[in-house]
């Protein structure tokens, strides 16, 4: 609305007092107005500056609204981010699992492997102490009677055929000439009874020393009867008698030969198996090193794996923590800009 000036003013009130007192009500007509002017110009300027104030925080509240759509955008981006690593570590946690349990597996399979070769390795290991228990009463047993043998005279040379005959002979070392016993007495030997064969080598002895004092008897006799020059009158019994005790004697040493050749031949046997036995032994304590150490590398690598499946865990217990705040931030944002929003459509309703 116009505003008058001041020389107006001064005119029409110059002009009202030239005219006296009657236009007093033109005066009052035109203060009136002047008043209305000056208050339509005051709420003008009150109108300016709450279109300034307005102004001015829809500005601010724009630079606010884009700022926190950048931010709700940056949190967005983060937020896929966070997933895509969760993912993966999801994705890693499972080949570790399955790793872990291959891993597992074969420890167990290796474990049972270890266990039964240990078995084994205890029955062999048995089994080889128990032939060398056997092996040490069986050389024993041998030395013994060789020494039996040899305390009564007797000297053993075995020796093999090509054709795998054994020729026995033996020699008494305190009586010039072979001693000859008969099958009667080597068989009556064999039937001594189911004692040991040192008992039957006892017998043997015995009975030798009593065929030796026989022979010494008859021999005496034979020189007192030559002497007395009754050669002639000699009995054939005699002879006979003396020629059947040498062939007694012969097939007794012959029999107990073979049987110290059979004890040899077993010992030499025994040998062997002890030997094959060690050699066993030694291949399976080399397989159960092998398996101790497999089993060791595996509960290593177990425990390596284990500790990474915890890294693992922490990492993704880490990312899950920074995504569930990333969502509560965002949440957060989401609601203020819902909140500005909502401000923004009141002004310019009021607007």
């Amino acid at each position: 609305m116009p505003g008058l000036s001041a020389a107006t003013l001064a005119s029409l009130g110059g002009t009202s007092s030239r005219r006296g007192s009657g236009d007093t009500s033109i005066s009052i007509d035109t203060e009136a107005s002047i008043r209305e002017i000056k208050e339509l110009n005051e709420l003008k300027d009150q109108i300016q500056d709450v279109e300034g104030k307005y102004m001015q925080g829809l500005k601010e509240m724009k630079d606010s609204l884009a700022e926190v759509e950048e931010k709700y955008k940056k949190a967005m981006v983060s937020n896929a981010q966070l997933d895509n690593e969760k993912t993966n570590f999801m994705y890693q946690v499972d080949n570790l699992k399955d790793t872990l349990l291959e891993l597992e597996e074969q420890l167990a399979e290796s474990r049972r492997q270890y266990e039964e070769k240990s078995k084994e390795f205890e029955r062999e290991k048995h089994a080889h102490s128990v032939l060398q228990f056997q092996f040490a009463e069986v050389k024993e047993a041998l030395r013994q009677r060789e020494e039996m043998l040899e305390k009564h005279g007797i000297i053993l040379n075995s020796e093999i055929a090509n054709n795998g005959e054994t020729s026995d002979t033996l020699n008494n070392v305190g009586y010039q000439g072979s001693t000859k016993i008969t099958k009667e007495e080597l068989n009556a030997l064999k039937s001594a009874g189911d004692g040991t064969l040192d008992i039957r080598l006892k017998k043997l002895i015995d009975e030798r020393e009593c065929l030796l004092e026989q022979i010494k008897k008859l021999k005496g006799q034979l020189e007192g009867r030559q002497k007395n020059g009754k050669l002639d009158s000699l009995r054939p019994e005699d002879a006979a008698l003396e020629n059947g005790t040498d062939m007694h004697v012969v097939d007794l040493q012959r029999d107990a030969n073979r049987q110290i050749s059979d004890l040899k031949f077993k010992l030499a046997k025994s040998e062997q198996e002890i030997t094959a036995l060690e050699q066993n032994v030694i291949r399976l304590e080399s397989q159960v090193s092998r398996y101790k150490s497999a089993a060791e590398n595996a509960e290593k690598i177990e425990d390596e794996l284990k500790a990474e499946k915890r890294k693992l865990q922490r990492e993704l217990r880490s990312a899950l923590d920074k995504t569930e705040e990333l969502e509560v931030s965002n949440g957060h944002l989401v609601k203020r800009l819902e909140k500005m929003k909502a401000n923004r459509s009141a002004l310019l309703s009021q607007q």
